[in-house]
């Protein structure tokens, strides 16, 4: 085994987190509105199903990718369903609701569940993967220089999500409930934006 290989895994798995889109703006607005604690462990959800896809494309389980990818439409189409509903969430939301009724009806369990449902809808990541360990030189034959690097982009992702939401709840106190207010009806919208590409390119996948 190469110790190097987690290193490089750290890296990527630390990239492919601080990538924007649709999940980071949910981990974000929910560690405005709901807390740093509340928005590390979504960030977590993010990591489980990071490093679950990168164990899938690193270990070569060919069955499982198969199948995933086979019925990526269907979970694009409830994938784009479910970040169209969270937009519309997102958007109707009060600081004051936000801060207490979410949390409260949803808990830890639900934040963590919730996000590691929705970026496990997007099973193309294993292939994404798949090509990265390629080019890392991670074969399905090598299981310890495999598990190295999956190890190593659990941890990347991770720490990713340590540092945005401690950083952004820090700032959280200096944030007024209008601002906050304003961050759930724009980060809404752009997730909604999200939410209807992803419906679009599955129905047009099913129509073609």
């Amino acid at each position: 085994m190469d110790p190097a290989f987690a290193l490089r895994g750290f890296i990527l798995g630390f990239a492919i987190a601080a990538t924007v889109g649709p999940i980071w703006l949910l981990v974000v607005r929910r560690t405005i509105s709901e807390g740093r604690l509340y928005g590390l462990v979504s960030g977590m959800g993010v990591a489980t199903a990071d490093a679950t896809y990168g164990a899938i494309a690193a270990f070569g389980l060919g069955a499982i990718t198969d199948a995933l990818v086979n019925a990526r439409l269907a979970l694009g189409l409830l994938g784009g369903v479910f970040l169209l509903w969270l937009a519309w969430q997102t958007v109707r939301s009060t600081p004051t609701e936000a801060a207490v009724v979410t949390t409260r009806r949803r808990g830890y369990a639900g934040a963590y569940l919730s996000i590691l449902g929705l970026t496990m809808s997007n099973p193309m990541t294993i292939l994404s993967f798949g090509a990265l360990f390629a080019g890392l030189g991670v074969t399905s034959g090598a299981t310890g220089d495999a598990a190295l690097v999956v190890l190593g982009v659990l941890l990347g992702s991770t720490t990713w999500w340590i540092v945005l939401t401690t950083v952004v709840g820090t700032l959280r106190t200096r944030v007024t409930p209008a601002w906050i207010h304003r961050i759930n009806i724009g980060s809404g919208l752009v997730i909604g934006a999200f939410a209807v590409v992803a419906i679009v390119s599955a129905a047009t996948d099913i129509v073609g």
